[in-house]
């Protein structure tokens, strides 16, 4: 999976340099930098200094004194520590106006739907304690490991769709839905996929004061389709141990979240061969449609995955781990311009004092 997300922009003075690539300086304290204005002060208090050295040498240039430290190389050396002062005095002031660039910075980041299927067939046992505690283990698991830049939802779908919870990085509060869940009717795969899309537009759009789902969903607009083989930071982990028995089209559903740039990671609890299941005094026969969500993994750029026993659900989780994504975002680097001028202070008057004996 690669998940990004844009990162928050700071007030400051701007300063960017284009090319190939865009370089962007801002400043938090920008008015920190007319100090850099007096600056030309100390150079031209060097330069007097200087000139009233070369007279006072000229004075008692009869009496030797002016000989051996006035070579071409010498009189180099001379300037090179106040060169040096001078550059770290400029490093540590533009540090004192607290400098920020855009970095690109590898990261973990985006929105997680969790759509679990609650059909009558998740109460089999054959998954102990059952299919669905089974995979409300799993999912507890995947949350845990997820760090707080990644949101997660949770979607319960039957015969239609219900939003149990919509993003949210808060873990007791996912842990809770998840305890809520409990095997229902039929298997709607469409309705899963269509609501999990409108929770990541809500979530994307930064308001979930009107978060809702009803048992028909549809998407709330229709979004610009983005240009095959992208893909936005929000994926679908859809997790189903039956056939799809009910509207709407689970494909036309994948389509629109392909449309949309999601992509769809599908998890078959079972097999395609089919099992009959007793569940509370009811004999069930289940059989995974495996040829569909391989289909709609595919549409969507996702993968499938079977689950047999817990142990295969705990181990498909663990590949679902989200990989690192390069992400530009601002970033503070005071620091690194304070630590430069630190050591450009350091070498000034290490080179003065081999050199001449003294730090100025």
């Amino acid at each position: 999976m690669i998940w990004s997300a844009p990162s928050s922009a700071s007030r400051g003075c701007g300063v960017s340099v284009a090319g190939d690539g865009e370089i962007v300086m801002n400043f938090i304290w920008p008015g920190m930098l007319w100090v850099l204005v007096l600056l030309p002060l100390f150079v031209i208090f060097y330069l007097i200094q200087q000139g009233r050295r070369r007279r006072i040498a000229a004075q008692y240039s009869g009496f030797g004194v002016a000989g051996q430290n006035d070579s071409k190389g010498a009189g180099l050396r001379r300037h090179l520590p106040p060169l040096l002062f001078l550059a770290a005095l400029t490093i540590l002031i533009l540090a004192s106006a607290r400098p920020q660039t855009v970095v690109s910075l590898p990261t973990q980041d985006g929105i997680i739907m969790l759509a679990f299927d609650v059909s009558g067939s998740m109460a089999a046992d054959d998954l102990k304690p059952t299919r669905m505690e089974a995979a409300k283990a799993a999912a507890r698991d995947f949350i845990d490991k997820q760090p707080s830049t990644v949101q997660i939802g949770i979607v319960a779908f039957s015969d239609g769709g219900l939003s149990v919870r919509p993003p949210t990085n808060d873990k007791d509060a996912l842990y809770t839905s998840m305890d809520q869940l409990a095997p229902q009717r039929g298997t709607s795969l469409g309705s899963g996929i269509l609501v999990s899309l409108n929770a990541i537009a809500v979530s994307r759009a930064g308001d979930t004061t009107h978060f809702y789902s009803n048992l028909t969903p549809a998407p709330t607009a229709a979004p610009t389709p983005v240009p095959q083989g992208a893909y936005i930071p929000a994926v679908i982990i859809l997790l189903t141990d039956g056939e799809n028995n009910e509207n709407p089209n689970p494909l036309a559903a994948a389509q629109a979240a392909a449309n949309q740039g999601v992509r769809i990671y599908t998890v078959g609890i079972g097999s395609a061969a089919g099992t009959t299941l007793h569940v509370n005094g009811f004999t069930v026969h289940t059989q995974l449609d495996e040829a569909l969500l391989k289909q709609i993994s595919q549409m969507t750029g996702g993968s499938y995955y079977n689950a047999e026993s817990a142990q295969d659900l705990k181990n498909i989780y663990d590949d679902l781990d989200p990989q690192l994504t390069i992400k530009p975002q601002k970033m503070e680097v005071t620091s690194l311009f304070a630590g430069a001028g630190i050591i450009v202070l350091m070498l000034g008057g290490l080179y003065s004092l081999l050199w001449f004996g003294r730090l100025i």
